[in-house]
């Protein structure tokens, strides 16, 4: 398995690469599939976030699909073991949730997640105008940002593949975010799969 750390506007020294090399061995111990781990270690700048100043993101690159984890703590070491805790937590969340489907059960949370339900798509989008010489505005890409407006701090395009949403769940719990974009290929449309409670789930399907 290869393991690569990289610091992101901070220095990363041998004995942490060490630290992580080694409690990445017990994962591929346990897990053969695993081929590659990358770790990205980040600091936030504001004093005010000392508890929460390093970043440490993993992603994991198996035979099967990618896994992601991320957390923040004091230190790099904190960081890290929070952010492998999280991994581990996915993956077996995954390996219930493919137990549940070779059990030809579904979860709780399913049971009405197909149901047509029409979105109130007809609400008007009103903006406010704005005096330039109140506010300045400026781009940022493609976003208009008015005075001290929002920012997009990152971008990310992906392809891709059909998929069902039983298969958009597992990369859910994989990728451990609250919600993951696909295509369903049963219904040929762009949807959302969105954590509620629990092991409670959503659908938000576009209409194009």
């Amino acid at each position: 398995m290869d393991v690569v750390v990289k610091g992101h506007h901070c220095e990363v020294s041998d004995r942490f690469r060490q630290y992580v090399e080694e409690k990445l061995e017990r994962i591929e111990k346990v897990d053969h599939r695993v081929l590659r781990c990358e770790v990205e270690v980040s600091q936030e700048k504001n004093p005010r976030q000392h508890d929460r100043a390093m970043r440490v993101e993993l992603t994991m690159y198996t035979k099967g699909p990618v896994v992601r984890a991320e957390a923040c703590g004091e230190t790099k070491q904190a960081a890290f073991d929070v952010c492998l805790d999280r991994l581990r937590s996915q993956v077996r969340k995954a390996a219930d949730r493919r137990r549940v489907h070779r059990g030809e059960r579904a979860p709780e949370g399913l049971r009405h997640v197909n149901a047509k339900q029409p979105l109130n798509g007809n609400a008007p989008v009103v903006e406010e105008p704005v005096a330039e010489d109140e506010v300045a505005t400026h781009k940022y890409g493609s976003l208009l940002v008015t005075g001290d407006g929002p920012l997009v701090m990152r971008e990310k395009t992906h392809t891709a593949k059909p998929m069902t949403l039983d298969q958009a769940l597992y990369e859910l719990e994989l990728v451990g975010h609250d919600f993951y974009l696909f295509v369903d290929a049963d219904e040929n449309q762009p949807s959302v799969v969105y954590r509620r409670r629990g092991y409670d789930y959503g659908v938000i399907r576009l209409a194009v």
